[in-house]
Order: structure tokens, then C-alpha cells, then sequence
């Protein structure tokens, strides 16, 4: 994890980040607690901050498109993707998750989700302030990346709460390419951070004061 050198709370990885998105589930799955979640937990030792992205997760004979959410004292709790990617026939290999997870983090709570399910709004609708931020990781292809730039603030505005897409970058093993476009957009649908088609380790902050103040000023 070059490049992080201020204070750090929450580090985020894109879907599937130790191997690209794939189908080849059987060869390349791990179990719970497996070598890349010990890996995880040793940068969270660290940088003493949740480390968090998906990877595949073999569990009773099923493979899971699985975000890991690691806290630095080796505990962890994870959300199975709800909506899997038909087109990439991702349903044929992998089975979708059925609950949302909330986690907090120095007060904030936090509904991470991955990629596809950013198309879904009443699977993401933010009832009675669940939760203040959405975190998506994503495989995302550039091809459809105006859809991933409109439906983001499009989620931060709705929701009220800032958004957070963390996006891989290149051409994947079939030469699609991934322009990246992560990005951070707060409750008002402005843009806090964004970078496009180049990798990038970079370190921001959000407030919980312009939530708040989000949130009175349009109370719907």
C-alpha cells in the first residue's frame, strides 16, 4: 500500500482486487480467513484502519463475490454481492447475498455494496438514515462508464449521504478496459474527489457537519 502516508481511517479496493473479475471461481476462490484476508488484516495492523474490497469466497461447496470488511483486531464482517451481473453470467457461477451490511466507523455507518448493485435504488434506498455513507467497489467498464458517473451522485443525492466508488483501472485478461472514474460525491451531489484512467493511492476527508447540514436543509 505505497502512497498512504497521512492518517488513515478506511481503505478502500476495488471488486475483486486480488484478481480481477472472473468466473473462474474454482480455481482461484479462497476460504474465510484464507491468505488474502490475512493480508488484509496485516495492512489494517498497520495502518491501523479498516481495510475493505471484494474477493472470492468458497463456503459449503459455494463461491461468493464477497467484501471483506477487516478491522485492525483481526475481526471481520462481510456482505455477499445481491445482484449478480447476468450479462457476465457472474449468476452462473456465484450466489447472491440476501442481507445488507451497516458497519460504523468513528460514528459514521457505513452500507458497502458491490458494482452491479449500484443500478439498483430501492435495493440501496437509505430508510429513515440508515446510513451516511455508500461505499461501492466495482469492476466497472469503461464502455458503460457514463452510467457509473451519473448513477453515483444520482445515489448521494437520493440517499443523502455521501458515495463512495472505488474502480479498478486497465484492460482486464479479455482486453476490456476499466477507465477507473473513482470517485467521492457528497449529499449535494458535489464532487469531492475523482480520478480517470490512471491507478492512484490518495487520501481524502468528509464531514460529518455538511451531512448534517445537507440533511436540514432539504428534510424530505
Amino acid at each position: 500500500m505505497a502512497g498512504i502516508r497521512e492518517k488513515t481511517d478506511l481503505i478502500v479496493l476495488p471488486e475483486m482486487f486480488n484478481t480481477g473479475f472472473t468466473m473462474n471461481a474454482a480455481e482461484l476462490a479462497e476460504p474465510m480467513g484464507g491468505k488474502t484476508m490475512q493480508w488484509m488484516h496485516q495492512i489494517a495492523v498497520k495502518y491501523e484502519c479498516v481495510v475493505t474490497g471484494s474477493l472470492i469466497i468458497v463456503e459449503d461447496g459455494k463461491f461468493y463475490n464477497r467484501l471483506i470488511w477487516m478491522r485492525p483486531d483481526g475481526k471481520s464482517n462481510h456482505y455477499d454481492k445481491k445482484h449478480l451481473f447476468a450479462m457476465g453470467e457472474e449468476d452462473h457461477t456465484y450466489t447472491a447475498g440476501k442481507d445488507k451490511l451497516i458497519v460504523e466507523l468513528k460514528g459514521w455507518k457505513i452500507c458497502p455494496v458491490i458494482c452491479y448493485d449500484l443500478r439498483f435504488p430501492v435495493w440501496l434506498r437509505n430508510v429513515k438514515e440508515a446510513y451516511d455513507l455508500m461505499l461501492i467497489v466495482a469492476n466497472w467498464p469503461e464502455r458503460r462508464a457514463l452510467h457509473w458517473r451519473t448513477l453515483i451522485p444520482a445515489r448521494a443525492v437520493e440517499n443523502q449521504c455521501y458515495v463512495i466508488g472505488v474502480n479498478r483501472v486497465g484492460h482486464d485478461g479479455n482486453e476490456v478496459y476499466h477507465s477507473g472514474d473513482s470517485t467521492c460525491i457528497d449529499p449535494n451531489g458535489n464532487v469531492v474527489y475523482y480520478k480517470r484512467d490512471e491507478e492512484d493511492v490518495y487520501t481524502f476527508s468528509i464531514s460529518a457537519h455538511e451531512l448534517v447540514k445537507a440533511r436540514r436543509a432539504m428534510p424530505f
